[in-house]
Formats: structure tokens, C-alpha cells, sequence
């Protein structure tokens, strides 16, 4: 017996020894081929050597290495555990197997792996910059700064940990430092595409365009086989409302990495700005598919179902539901705690605004009122600047507010934290689940009561948030309990601005133009097939009839093809549309004098633009439909008084806005007595509307003290 096992070890023994005088000078030559960078040479050359001695380290590790290179994650995966198996004090191997594992999106392995790296060899700069690359894939991003300073202290002249460090700072809304970190690494490293891409993004949250644009196009250049660069200037175009080109960017993207989450989500925001709602809603599945718990996904699908017709409110509500449970329950469970508030139900209170639009941007014209007429003796407010974007409405905000924070280069936390040390009372969300939200900073609940209204209005799954500013129209009784909030109802759900004195208003322009001109002025995302359909069968009803369509977008000849397209399908001929873009906001009103009627799109109605429409003395046919985004025109007509022009079927829309098309002496009597109704109205009076809000504050206020009793 010993005789035999004596014998197998010196068998052993003597193939290892032929194995190494074979296989030692072919790996000699693999390690040269792959130093020549001949790289399909080197790879066969170490797979060669892999069939003569399957658990060759250097082989192992070098060819994992190439396919790790070559982003054959799968693969290098199973070689790198093979070399690691074979050498578990290599600090490379441990590594390198960390990239293969980041690569593959399995970050808390990849951490792991570092992490035995970094035990092996502590002090290695890389190792720790890789490290910090997988904790901010986990979100991790303390963690990540932590890793990538030891790294940069290690060696400053690291241009992967500045590059890393300017990314996390970006994932934390630090965009000042960002820029820095970025412009580190490319002092060290010119030509880096990576940090290229992430600087457009830095850039972009600047509202710096112009810069953002051309680094995205060099990230590009120099990598066009790299999705990052390809998002990162379609990230751009997009903000910028060059919608088809940032489609085609995504496209390009997604060509390189099919898996990439976020150019699904960049192509579902390219689709639903093109009014492509259902291939929208896929584009962002498929990023939940790989990622269920992509908070931006869930609220862009949440906002996109807006405009698709068949969303009932159930589907709505359950869809926020779907936000909470893998978002913000999780952060609720970390973040809550009570709240030192005096309950005195009597005392003035301390009001807090949280917003990305305090500018130029349409929601500022619905809730800058509300906040204009509160009631100083009762209220104070603090308003919390969640956007980069500055400009002279943002100068108005300042000066209305008694305290403003600019919170746009906050974190949710640091947010948070504030906001209780503020002592605010009642905190209002003016964003809902549209572009630059803080929901996880409500989720964290640091004030006692909590609001939402104005900004998106529909409601947002949050059991954190309180209340909903709303009013029978919009939601009916019969829905309400599907909503996460309580109810509140008001003259109307929004109001609006006053328009400018000096905005001249036109006669009904049928009687000097001799036809109807229907109007539609709002986002080309609104306009749906249905709609569209609807709309050609009023112009072939009234002879002679004109569109007249207006949208920023419309500037993209893309976009302007894209929808001329779509009406001709309809049957209404392309020589009967005329389309405006982007105008000043003094020339987008007057617009409104070249306008008989404006037709309301569906199922996502009009807010601002029925608003305006009806300030401007232009009235306004609306379709009332089965959720919040498609009552809002029909509750704003009915607040008014105008629920004569409110229908709910496509047939009675047609006859409505054909009937009153022939009646132009009725449309100009109209349009000469509206403005005066609208100012008498309590919905569109700013002192009424705003002592309606204060009253339903204070109602809040009471209930809670009473609550706590």
C-alpha cells in the first residue's frame, strides 16, 4: 500500500516537473505577446498553456485579466476565482477579480474581493480605487470618498481616484467639488474619456450646456466603444430638448452595453418626450428588470403614466406604491424620529417650500401665488432651492420667502437635517415625482406634518406625507381611498399667476381671418394618438379650420417631421398645422391672440397652458378621463365656471369644439367677458386662494396638536 501511494507521488512529481520545463517558456512567450499588446496572440497562448496545466496562476490570472479588459465579465469571472483558488495570498488575483465582479454588477462580492486585496496589501492606491468604485455602485458613497482620499493620499497623481472621487461627489449632489475632482484627473490624464463623461454630467447639473455638451463629445471621440460618453451628451441633449438626438445617443449606448440601466432610463425619458408612452413604460421595466430598486426609474415611470390612456387611478397609486416599498420604506425605517415642535394650535408657524423649479419654469406660475399671500402674521416661510438653475424668478422666490436655502448641492440627509433644525412646521413638496424631487427626504419625515400639492399634484405614495392638495374634480370621493395622503380640497387643485399687465389681447382672430384657428399649447409628449385622431375630425368638420401647435420642443426639425408625421397618419394634411417653438414668454401669450380655441390634449390634460389660455380670453375644450392627470383641465374649467366646455367622450369633445367653432360672434363675446370672470373667481383670486391654503394649514396644525393631546 505504501509502496503504491510512493509511487504516485513520484509520478506526480515527475509530470509536474515536464509540465514546468513545457510550460514555463510558453508562458514566457504568452507574457510577451500580451506585453507587445498582440493580444488575440497572447490569449491563445495562454489557453494553451491552460490545457497543458489547468491551474497555472500567471495563465489564470492573465487571461482573466484580458477578458475582464475586453468586458467579457462571465468569463473572466470563472478564470480569476480559478487563479485566486490556486494563489489566495495574490493581492492581483484578489483585484483583479474585483473588477470582473463590478463589472458583472455583483458590487458587494467585488467589494469583498478588494477588500482581501487590500488585507494581502494594504497600502495599494489602486485596489483602493477600485474599491471605491463598487461602493458607489452600492450607494455607499461615504464609503467611496473614504477609499478614494486614502488612495489619492497614496498617490496624488491617481487620475482613476479623482476621476472616482468627482463621480461619487456627483451621486451626492456636490457638484462644485465634482467639477474639481474631474478637472484633476484630466489635468493628470488629458485624454480620459471616462472623466470626460462624468464632468458633462457635473456640468450639466450646472446648467453649464455649452461645456457639458463639448466634453460629452470628446468623451466620445476618444471612446466611441464606451457607453458612458454616448450617455453622457445624450443626458445633455435631453435637457436641452434635442430629444431626437439624445434617442439616437441612447440608441448608440445600448448598441455598446444592452444592460446599461441607465440608458434605458435616459431612452424611456427620450420616448416619453416624443409622446411614445408605451415604449416609454418598457424602456424603464427594463432598467426596474435589472435594477427594482432604481429610484429615478420608478418616479420617471410613475410621471409617464400620466399620458397613457388606459392608467386608471388604481394603476397610478399602485405604481407610487411600488416607489415606497423599495425605496422609501427603507429609508423611513432608518430615518424617522420624533419631532420637539410646541404644539401650541395658535402660534405662528414656520412653513417649508421644497422645489427644483423656484425659476423660470411653468410650475413656479402655480404655486408662486400660493406663497406670495400667505398670511405673515401666521406664517412664516422658508423656501429649500433644490435646482442649480438661477434666474430672475428665482430673484422673486428670494425676495417672497423670510429665509431661502439654497439645498442644491445637498445631500438627502444634510436636507433633512436642516429642515429640522429650521424648525419648520409644515413641510410641502412641490415636486411630486418629477425631474429633481427630494421624496427621500420625506420619506425621512423631519417635520411633523407634511404636504403635498401645486408642483405635480397627483399624489405620491409617501405614508410620510400627510396630506394632498386637491378638489372634487380632480379626485373624486369615490377614489380617494386609494391615496397614501388625506385629501384636502381647495377652490381648485392650482391656480396661477396673474398674467403680465402689458400682454395686449386680440379680438377672436375667426372674424379678420375669415376661419377657426384651434390651438394646442401644451408639451408634444401630451399630444396622444387619440388626441391626435380627435382633433383631425374637428378640422374636417369645420371648413377651412387651422392648428396652430406650440412647444419648445417644436425647434427640434426631428420632433416638428416626428408630429407632422403622426397628424398626417391622422388625415389632417400637413398644410393645415402651423407650428411655433420656443418664444419669450410676453410672445408665447400673445400667441394666444392668433387663436380661436384651444383643444386640450388627453388623457393627460393641460394645466399652465388651459391656465393661460383662458387668462388670455381663449376658452378651452377639455375631456375628463379616469385619473388625476386627465381631470385636471376639466377641474380647472369647472372652478371657473365654464363646465359647459367640459365632456367626457370623444364625440361630445368634437361637438363641442365644432359647435362653438361656428359661433364666432359667441367666442368673441366670450373671449371679451373672460377675464373679468377668471379675476372673480375664488380659484384664480390670489388673496382667496391663498387664505383657502392658510385655512387648511391651520386645520392641519390643530388637528395634529389635538393629536397629540
Amino acid at each position: 500500500m505504501g509502496n503504491s501511494v510512493g509511487q504516485r507521488a513520484f509520478q506526480n512529481a515527475r509530470l509536474q516537473k515536464r509540465q514546468k520545463a513545457e510550460v514555463l517558456p510558453l508562458l514566457g512567450h504568452a507574457l510577451q505577446l500580451h506585453k507587445m499588446g498582440l493580444l488575440p496572440e497572447a490569449r491563445a497562448a495562454y489557453r494553451q498553456i491552460l490545457q497543458l496545466a489547468p491551474n497555472q496562476f500567471m495563465a489564470l490570472h492573465m487571461l482573466g485579466a484580458l477578458e475582464s479588459d475586453a468586458k467579457n465579465y462571465q468569463q473572466a469571472e470563472i478564470l480569476l476565482s480559478r487563479a485566486v483558488a490556486a494563489d489566495p495570498r495574490s493581492a492581483d488575483a484578489h483585484m483583479s477579480l474585483g473588477i470582473a465582479l463590478n463589472g458583472l454588477r455583483r458590487h458587494d462580492e467585488a467589494c469583498a474581493s478588494y477588500r482581501k486585496a487590500l488585507a494581502l496589501r494594504p497600502n495599494h492606491a489602486a485596489t483602493l480605487s477600485n474599491l471605491g468604485n463598487a461602493s458607489v455602485a452600492l450607494d455607499l458613497h461615504e464609503e467611496a470618498l473614504h477609499s478614494y482620499d486614502k488612495a489619492i493620499a497614496l498617490n496624488a497623481n491617481l487620475a482613476e481616484a479623482h476621476n472616482g472621487r468627482g463621480w461619487a461627489l456627483c451621486r451626492q449632489r456636490n457638484y462644485d467639488e465634482a467639477l474639481a475632482s474631474l478637472n484633476r484627473a484630466l489635468s493628470i490624464k488629458p485624454d480620459y474619456a471616462a472623466a470626460l463623461a462624468n464632468r458633462a454630467t457635473a456640468l450639466r447639473e450646472l446648467q453649464r450646456f455649452d461645456e457639458a455638451l463639448a466634453d460629452g463629445n470628446q468623451a466620445i471621440t476618444l471612446a466611441p466603444d464606451d457607453a458612458n460618453g454616448w450617455l453622457a451628451r445624450a443626458s445633455v441633449l435631453l435637457q436641452i430638448q434635442q430629444i431626437a438626438w439624445a434617442s439616437h445617443d441612447c440608441e448608440q449606448a445600448l448598441a455598446i452595453d444592452p444592460d446599461s440601466i441607465q440608458a434605458h432610463l435616459v431612452l424611456g425619458l427620450c420616448l416619453a418626450g416624443l409622446g411614445r408612452v408605451d415604449e416609454a413604460l418598457a424602456s424603464f421595466d427594463r432598467a426596474l428588470d435589472i435594477q427594482p430598486d432604481l429610484q429615478s426609474a420608478i418616479s420617471n415611470k410613475i410621471f409617464t403614466l400620466d399620458f397613457a390612456g388606459d392608467a386608471t387611478v388604481e394603476r397610478h397609486q399602485q405604481a407610487r406604491r411600488v416607489w415606497w416599498e423599495r425605496v422609501g420604506a427603507k429609508i423611513a425605517s432608518e430615518a424617522m424620529a420624533p419631532h420637539d415642535n410646541s404644539r401650541d394650535p395658535d402660534r405662528r408657524l414656520t412653513l417649508g417650500y421644497v422645489s427644483s423649479d423656484f425659476n423660470a419654469h411653468s410650475a413656479a406660475l402655480i404655486f408662486k401665488p400660493v406663497l406670495q399671500h400667505h398670511d405673515r402674521t401666521q406664517f412664516e416661510v422658508v423656501c429649500y432651492a433644490c435646482s442649480s438653475k438661477v434666474d430672475a424668478t428665482t430673484s422673486e422666490f428670494q425676495g417672497i420667502a423670510d429665509r431661502w436655502r439654497d439645498a442644491s448641492q445637498w445631500t438627502e440627509d444634510r436636507l433633512a437635517a436642516e429642515i429640522r433644525a429650521d424648525g419648520i412646521d409644515i413641510l410641502i413638496d412641490l415636486s411630486g415625482h418629477t425631474r429633481g424631487n427630494r421624496l427621500g427626504v420625506f420619506a425621512r419625515k423631519p417635520a411633523p406634518i407634511q404636504v403635498h400639492g401645486w408642483g405635480h399634484g397627483t399624489g405620491t405614495g409617501l405614508p410620510t406625507i400627510d396630506y394632498l392638495i386637491s378638489d372634487p374634480v380632480a379626485i373624486p370621493f369615490e377614489v380617494r381611498h386609494l391615496f397614501a395622503e388625506t385629501v384636502v380640497d381647495l377652490p381648485c387643485f392650482v391656480t396661477l399667476a396673474s398674467l403680465p399687465t402689458e400682454i395686449p389681447r386680440a379680438p377672436t382672430p375667426a372674424i379678420s381671418n375669415g376661419f377657426v384657428t384651434f390651438g394646442v399649447f401644451n408639451r408634444i409628449s401630451k399630444i396622444s394618438d387619440e388626441a391626435a385622431q380627435v382633433w383631425s375630425r374637428i378640422l374636417e368638420r369645420v371648413p377651412g379650420s387651422r392648428l396652430l401647435v406650440k412647444d419648445v420642443a417644436l425647434d427640434d426639425q426631428l420632433v416638428r417631421e416626428n408630429l407632422l408625421a403622426r397628424f398626417e397618419a391622422c388625415g389632417l394634411p400637413a398644410e393645415r398645422v402651423d407650428l411655433l417653438g420656443a418664444t419669450l414668454r410676453s410672445d408665447h401669450l400673445a400667441s394666444f391672440n392668433r387663436v380661436d380655441i384651444c383643444l386640450d390634449p388627453f388623457p393627460q390634460n393641460g394645466g399652465v397652458s388651459t391656465w393661460e389660455a383662458l387668462q388670455m380670453g381663449v376658452p378651452v375644450v377639455a375631456k375628463l378621463g379616469n385619473s388625476l392627470p386627465s381631470r385636471a383641465a376639466g377641474s380647472i374649467l369647472t372652478a371657473l365656471g365654464l363646465p359647459d366646455w367640459v365632456t367626457d367622450s370623444d364625440e361630445a369633445y368634437i361637438e363641442i369644439a365644432t359647435s362653438r367653432g361656428s359661433q364666432v360672434s359667441e367666442l368673441d363675446r366670450l373671449r371679451r367677458e373672460l377675464p373679468d370672470k377668471i379675476r372673480a373667481a375664488a380659484a384664480s383670486n390670489p388673496v382667496s386662494y391663498g387664505r383657502a391654503v392658510d385655512d387648511a394649514y391651520r386645520a392641519m396644525w390643530r388637528r395634529y396638536c389635538g393629536a397629540g393631546a
